[in-house]
Formats: structure tokens, C-alpha cells, sequence
């Protein structure tokens, strides 16, 4: 992925925390590893995991930082 369009999601994101962007899309939530841009994940917005290629330490770091801290998607001054 090119560092322009990691750039345009990143700045797109409703939520960008500890390298992840966290975007609201029609069918759930995309998360992307701005690090490591080749690992994502959809996720439902009560945080069940809909498809994902990050491994299994990777899946549980993001959903808890889901979990902790959606409540910042909703603000949109966050």
C-alpha cells in the first residue's frame, strides 16, 4: 500500500490509536495497522470480529482497544 493512501486513511479515520485507524464503514468496523498496513480487520460495531489476517496477539491487542475506547468513535470532537 502506498504511503499516500496510508496517509488519506489515516486521515480519514474516526479514531486513530496506538497505530491503529479505526474508520465506521456501512459493514462495520475497518481497522488498519498504519505500522504495518498489510494487517486489518472488520469488526461488527459490538466488536465481533467479522474478518481480520492479523494474528491472534494482534486480534486481541485491537478488540480491547475497542472495547476501552469506542465510546471516542461517537464524539466528534475526540
Amino acid at each position: 500500500m502506498s504511503e499516500e493512501k496510508i496517509a488519506e486513511i489515516a486521515k480519514n479515520a474516526n479514531m486513530i490509536i496506538a497505530g491503529y485507524a479505526f474508520t465506521k464503514k456501512e459493514n462495520g468496523i475497518s481497522i488498519l495497522n498504519l505500522k504495518n498496513p498489510d494487517h486489518a480487520m472488520l469488526i461488527s460495531e459490538d466488536g465481533k470480529m467479522l474478518e481480520t489476517n492479523m494474528d491472534e496477539i494482534e486480534q486481541v491487542i485491537v478488540q480491547n482497544i475497542w472495547t476501552k475506547d469506542r465510546e471516542y468513535m461517537e464524539t466528534e470532537n475526540a
